[in-house]
């Protein structure tokens, strides 16, 4: 498929069922419009990226919060007031823009359902594409699915509130090419749902909503901020009428909350503090140093003093200025077979819940329909019939830059067990997102492409320091290499008939043994069938 435009853009992907109606002449066009107003600025905003962190590579710059004078001006500013809609968050489940999935999660009694064109969902053309058909259907509430066995899918009367998280600055969109450069990834994921979906929303009563991922400055979401300007203007809506969330996802962004939210503040409808993205950031900006190797991923939980200080400091710059704040991920899929495994998991989900509302978040995340009610009975005994507990300010939080830098947890170790886990865990999920699946149930957890990423990361700093394994010797390539091949070998035995098994080993062995990868996203999708 070519399409071209006069606006100077070219579609090169394939046909698919759905190119007809969302790739029209116009939606090109408005994407043109887009690119040619900032691509420029997201290019030079990525070179800041790597400008900064060789600057902390080298002793050049530190990272700390803003000083007097350097930040927002008056502590008094506040965001602009939620819609009635998206002021009830304290469930929200999440998932791609699949049909199947995306009709049970709209119909799971969450509050909110973020539609993810991002870490959940494997970007080949026919998936962002599709992706984008379903959401037209979702928005107009003709969304359904019949399984191949038959079984039919549909909306019920009482849906979540729709919310996108369009892929991150750092990706690109093959094939969409403009002045013969491959496109934005985050500007054709916003622009297409923004332009095919903006007045439908409205006139059912809801809104044009967005997460926002992977933002490592104020000045990223001030380019965000300027798009939403752009594309209220263009379409003839007043501005503040798109409303974004971002995702406190990178250890940058950890000493910028505030800042990003004035950025946003006309648009800005909170914060969400994740967490393998995070850790996966915190090993990334400081790679080279032995001094924030983390150990094992289970070990590092929501509950540790790094974590605590970003999760209460996220609640307090929030409720600061009125924005709301969204927890964490319950990523457990419950067993069908297994009742003790169950029983374990739920009451770690509960505890997890429990601190987060009792911290002051206004929701929280979960992967699963069936988590929907245990997260909302938690919020439920907390929040009463109120939508949000943004008045509890957490002026007891006194966070500083040490805090949120001391990864050192009491009693953590690096163990084979960990070191297979992550082995495991990142060919499984490899192999799936290289077939076209972004989540994916591993091991009684949802995953996406954030659990790929720490795992990957934490073999290469492992590797790269030379840890001691707790009772198996100092981590190497080779043991890796062992690892790896034992693994390779038992996965085989159930792999699929169209499974990538040998690609996704071979893609892992590069992130982890070659040159530091910032994303394995940017060489994974060229191994994505009709990416390359």
């Amino acid at each position: 498929m070519t399409v071209t435009t006069s606006s100077n853009v070219r579609v090169t992907g394939s046909p698919t069922s759905e190119s007809a109606r969302v790739l029209t002449p116009d939606a090109l066009r408005f994407l043109a419009g887009l690119h040619r107003e900032f691509g420029d600025r997201r290019v030079e905003l990525l070179r800041r990226r790597a400008d900064r962190w060789n600057a902390l590579q080298s002793g050049d710059a530190s990272l700390r919060f803003a000083a007097a004078g350097e930040g927002p001006a008056p502590e008094d500013w506040r965001v602009a007031a939620a819609p009635k809609d998206l002021d009830d968050r304290r469930v929200e489940i999440t998932g791609p823009a699949e049909r199947k999935m995306m009709i049970n999660a709209l119909n799971s009694g969450a509050s909110v359902f973020m539609a993810d064109l991002e870490d959940a969902l494997s970007p080949t053309w026919q998936n962002v594409v599709e992706g984008q058909g379903a959401l037209m259907d979702a928005v107009r509430r003709t969304l359904d699915f019949t399984s191949p066995e038959g079984k039919q899918y549909q909306l019920k009367k009482r849906l979540a509130t729709l919310v996108v998280r369009p892929r991150g600055w750092h990706l690109d969109e093959a094939h969409v090419l403009f002045g013969g450069r491959p496109a934005s990834a985050s500007l054709v994921d916003f622009g297409l749902y923004f332009f095919h979906n903006v007045r439908e929303t409205l006139g059912r009563g809801t809104g044009p909503y967005f997460y926002l991922p992977k933002l490592e400055s104020h000045l990223e979401a001030r380019l965000w901020n300027d798009v939403f300007n752009f594309a209220q203007d263009t379409v003839g809506i007043p501005r503040g009428t798109i409303r974004a969330t971002v995702l406190v996802e990178t250890i940058y962004a950890a000493f910028e909350m505030e800042e990003i939210l004035y950025e946003l503040r006309d648009h800005a409808a909170g914060l969400n503090a994740g967490r393998w993205d995070y850790l996966f950031s915190i090993i990334k900006a400081f790679r080279t140093r032995p001094d924030f190797v983390l150990p094992d991923r289970a070990q590092i939980t929501m509950a540790v003093p790094f974590m605590r200080a970003y999760a209460q400091r996220l609640v307090q710059i929030c409720h600061q200025h009125g924005a709301h704040a969204i927890g964490g991920m319950a990523a457990f899929v419950p067993s069908r077979r297994d009742k003790a495994v169950n029983e374990l998991a739920l009451k770690k989900v509960r505890e997890d819940k429990e601190r987060e509302s009792g911290d002051g978040f206004d929701g929280t995340w979960v992967a699963h329909p069936d988590l929907v009610p245990v997260a909302r009975e938690v919020f439920d005994r907390v929040l009463g019939d109120k939508p949000n507990q943004k008045g509890k300010l957490r002026d007891d939080v006194r966070t500083t830059p040490t805090q949120l830098l001391d990864v050192a947890i009491a009693g953590a170790r690096i163990t084979a067990t960990g070191v297979r886990t992550n082995v495991d865990v990142a060919l499984q999920y490899l192999d799936a997102w290289l077939r076209g699946t972004g989540a994916v149930a591993i091991h009684n957890l949802m995953e996406d492409a954030a659990t790929a990423e720490i795992s990957r990361s934490q073999l290469w700093q492992w590797i790269t320091h030379r840890v001691a394994v707790d009772g198996s010797g100092t981590m190497s390539a080779d043991v890796y290499r062992g690892v790896r091949e034992e693994v390779v070998a038992e996965l085989r035995q159930s792999a699929a008939t169209d499974s990538r098994l040998d690609d996704a080993a071979a893609l892992l062995d590069e992130l982890v043994l070659g040159e530091w990868q910032e994303f394995l996203t940017v060489p994974g999708y060229k191994l994505l069938d009709g990416s390359s």
